[in-house]
């Protein structure tokens, strides 16, 4: 133990001569501890909410997918695309076809989105699980049967037709590279019948549940007139396969023709925004933490007033103004080490009593998915509030340790 780490813990933990000094001490470490305790609670729930969007996704996106560079679509027969499928962490592969197109209801035109899967795609996602309607069906997730094509709303846009069984719709497309003909606007449109199975799917999120329809990729193909073509394949790992590990394989093996995407990756715009608000939130929670350090410069005045006369003890003895000095910054950054580790502590006391006991709420049940705000603690999020609590504390007495020395020790 260093000879100013001693004197500096002395200081600390020892009784003053004005109680003023123990009292602004402990308010520094204070101060500190609930900013720490902040930055960990408010880290924890943007977790929380990124984790909750995560799960709703991952019933509708795959683990990971295999997308052209350039262009929307692929030949489903590449060799490429098939040396993916045979790579040995993947467990399942789903072509599909996605594309906008137009469906007429009782006359109201609605611009929705085809999505044409194959037979693999309920065992490459969880589709079933999030499927809803008649209880008890068979086969809910059915899309063909007897050269009738079938198709799957989602949840808000069978809200917006008025009903799940809509019996049959008529999907129209645009034949690619032709001009609309005027005076017989139908030829220029490929159209197809689309029937009901009297199941809709909700995933929770609008960007599906308001836009998509589910039907077999024979009849996307067929509808869009992209024979041999798709979109993106989607693929299904085994259980103990690493995602992160697999992806790099895969980015090895397709070149640079296609890409990988993870789940994050399929969602960047909704997890970016998310991630930008949480740097905000740390930035701003970073300033209410070197506010807080305010609190130490007063203490450590008032501490070198009081132990004047120990310093000439100490200078008596043969030590140094550098060595003084370092005592007082010593007991500075002793106090934010100090406010780091009880903020710490009861920032995941907090997390752990929000999940268990969900004490804040989000107000009314009905209007939200989840009835309290979702937490999650990362450790790398808390090793990031460590450091960053215990860099400012430690830069934040530099100087005024240095100028307080110089006006009040007279050196």
């Amino acid at each position: 133990m260093s000879f100013s780490f001693f004197i500096a813990r002395r200081y600390l933990f020892s009784k003053k001569s004005h109680n003023a000094i123990n009292l602004i001490s402990a308010i520094a470490v204070g101060g500190i501890a609930l900013a720490t305790a902040a930055m960990i609670c408010t880290l924890s729930v943007f977790n929380g909410f990124r984790d909750l969007i995560g799960s709703l996704y991952t019933a509708f996106d795959p683990e990971l997918v295999v997308v052209p560079t350039k262009g929307k679509f692929i030949e489903e027969n590449d060799s490429i695309l098939q040396l993916v499928r045979r790579h040995k962490e993947v467990k399942a592969a789903s072509a599909t076809l996605e594309e906008n197109a137009l469906i007429l209801f009782r006359g109201h035109p609605l611009v929705i989105k085809i999505k044409g899967v194959d037979r693999h795609f309920d065992t490459v996602t969880g589709i079933r699980s999030i499927l809803i309607g008649e209880k008890g069906q068979k086969n809910p997730f059915l899309l063909e049967a007897a050269e009738v094509k079938y198709g799957i709303l989602g949840k808000g846009l069978a809200q917006q037709i008025g009903t799940v069984d809509f019996g049959q719709l008529q999907i129209c497309a645009p034949r690619s590279g032709e001009r609309i003909n005027i005076s017989n606007p139908i030829e220029s449109f490929s159209v197809e019948n689309l029937h009901s199975n009297g199941v809709a799917f909700e995933v929770g999120q609008r960007k599906y549940d308001d836009h998509y329809i589910l039907t077999s990729l024979d009849f996307a193909t067929q509808l869009f007139e992209k024979e041999g073509k798709i979109s993106r394949l989607e693929l299904k790992l085994h259980p103990e396969a690493d995602t992160e590990r697999v992806k790099k394989q895969l980015l090895d093996i397709v070149g640079d023709r296609y890409d990988v995407l993870d789940r994050m990756e399929q969602q960047a715009e909704v997890f970016g925004i998310m991630q930008i608000e949480k740097l905000i939130a740390y930035i701003f929670l970073t300033f209410i933490v070197l506010v807080a350090c305010f609190n130490i410069i007063s203490s450590l005045s008032m501490l070198i007033i009081e132990k004047r006369e120990d310093v000439e003890t100490l200078r008596h003895l043969g030590l140094s103004s550098g060595s003084i000095r370092n005592i007082f910054m010593t007991e500075g950054r002793l106090i934010s080490l100090f406010g780091a580790g009880i903020g710490i502590i009861v920032g995941i006391g907090l997390c752990w009593l929000q999940q268990e006991f969900e004490l804040l709420r989000l107000g009314n049940a009905d209007s939200f998915i989840i009835r309290a705000y979702p937490v999650s603690v990362h450790f790398k999020d808390v090793l990031l509030v460590f450091f960053t609590v215990v860099l400012v504390g430690f830069l934040s007495v530099v100087y005024p340790v240095h100028a307080l020395s110089k006006r009040l020790l007279n050196r």
